[in-house]
């Protein structure tokens, strides 16, 4: 990967096992001075920390932003804005967090929110109270995926709940097919197929994005072998399914996509680095079955974090069901590469007469100053701005005399 310029990240990112840090981090190195055009900012004298173009998650804790997201998506200031079901996800089995997404949009219309080794902590049972879901077609209110402690459930009384106890999970991610398809009455015929190995994380949690904001599902395979509980919910589909592997053969191998071949048509969404995945995601449409984001011109939104700390990029997902249907992409280590370069370059908005036209970009930002710094936003910012089309600058428009 080629850096445009490269900023450390501030406070090290390796161990986000508990989701909390056991310090405000979203506020930490605030007060570390940035040298731009020659002269140096202190990002600790700003109020906030969003741009014109770019909305921030300010936090490192996985549960608060869980909270976050949440608060943005549904104000529940009244019925039309209240989610119908609330989904519960183990914050510590990204793989069960992951497959749970396909259960955000319609009919359930509803957050994911992180649970904390079977508990559910204070913020979250703060936030289920003030949404108070209104239940989706069979009433259900809140969805919890894997187990919770000894009491916990407690917690829950007066809400009608359904759980899902599996935790393995190509089992678990079959039997969210299952629970959708009986939702819905339909059992889509295009199907993601992710990595459930550790090492195909990063290229898996892409189609997150696109799981909350449509119909399909996603399905689990190892690199070398299909599990076979994906192939009975492949099955299913009588041959005819549209299988889109997401990730490069070094964590799903070419054997696997020829047996999945025995399903219906595959096609993979390739890439060296799970950047490049999520770009190249973002950008993929298959124009038969209108699959795909289709992200390749101006007017659009996007989700951006840092490959740093990837379960965020699970709960913040939602924006990809309301609002600006944004699909997320990685930022490598909270870094702009070459290639973010270039793809904001291809999704620059332009105006001819007025800027008022639009169309206008925008980004949403998840996790704290020492995930992305605040220069990174600068960049993204400014890549996201609308210029006129002429390229005379911004001063260049409205009504002048001749």
């Amino acid at each position: 990967m080629i850096t445009i310029f490269s900023i450390g990240v501030i406070v090290g990112c390796s161990d986000h096992g508990a989701g909390h840090d056991e310090t405000d981090s979203s506020k930490e190195d605030t007060s570390k001075h940035e040298v731009h055009n020659g002269t140096e900012v202190e990002t600790g004298s700003l109020l906030h920390l969003n741009t014109k173009n770019v909305t921030r998650l300010n936090s490192n804790d996985a549960f608060e932003v869980s909270v976050m997201t949440s608060q943005m998506i549904w104000p529940a200031t009244h019925s039309a804005n209240q989610p119908g079901t609330i989904i519960l996800a183990p914050f510590e089995n990204w793989q069960l967090a992951l497959a749970s997404l396909n259960l955000v949009h319609h009919p359930n219309d509803g957050p994911v929110l992180f649970t904390d080794n079977g508990e559910i902590p204070a913020q979250v049972m703060a936030e289920i109270q003030r949404l108070q879901p209104k239940g989706n077609v069979d009433g259900t209110q809140i969805m919890v995926m894997g187990e919770l402690s000894d009491g916990e459930l407690d917690k829950l009384n007066g809400y009608q709940i359904e759980s899902i106890t599996e935790v393995e999970p190509a089992a678990f991610a079959a039997e969210i097919d299952h629970l959708y398809g009986e939702l819905t009455n339909n059992i889509p015929s295009s199907v993601i197929i992710g990595s459930m190995e550790e090492k195909g994380k990063l290229f898996s949690i892409p189609a997150g994005s696109w799981i909350t904001h449509m119909d399909e599902p996603i399905l689990y395979v190892t690199e070398d072998e299909i599990p076979e509980a994906t192939s009975m919910a492949l099955q299913k589909r009588n041959g005819k399914a549209a299988i889109y592997v997401v990730g490069p053969e070094s964590v799903i191998s070419n054997t696997v996509v020829e047996q999945l071949g025995a399903y219906g048509k595959v096609i993979r969404i390739a890439g060296e680095t799970p950047e490049q995945v999520s770009i190249e995601f973002a950008k993929y449409r298959d124009h038969e079955t209108n699959f795909g984001w289709n992200v390749v011109s101006p007017g659009h939104g996007l989700v951006m974090l840092s490959t740093e700390f990837p379960e965020l990029a699970i709960t913040a997902a939602p924006f990809a069901h309301l609002g600006k249907h944004a699909p997320m992409v990685w930022l490598p280590d909270g870094e702009f590469s070459e290639e973010m370069h270039n793809y904001l370059a291809d999704l620059k908005p332009t105006f001819v007469n007025e800027p008022t036209e639009g169309p206008y970009n925008h980004a949403y930002l998840i996790g704290g100053e020492n995930l992305v710094p605040f220069k990174v936003q600068g960049f993204i910012d400014e890549m996201l701005e609308i210029v006129p089309a002429d390229g005379e600058g911004h001063g260049g428009h409205g009504s002048h005399g001749h």
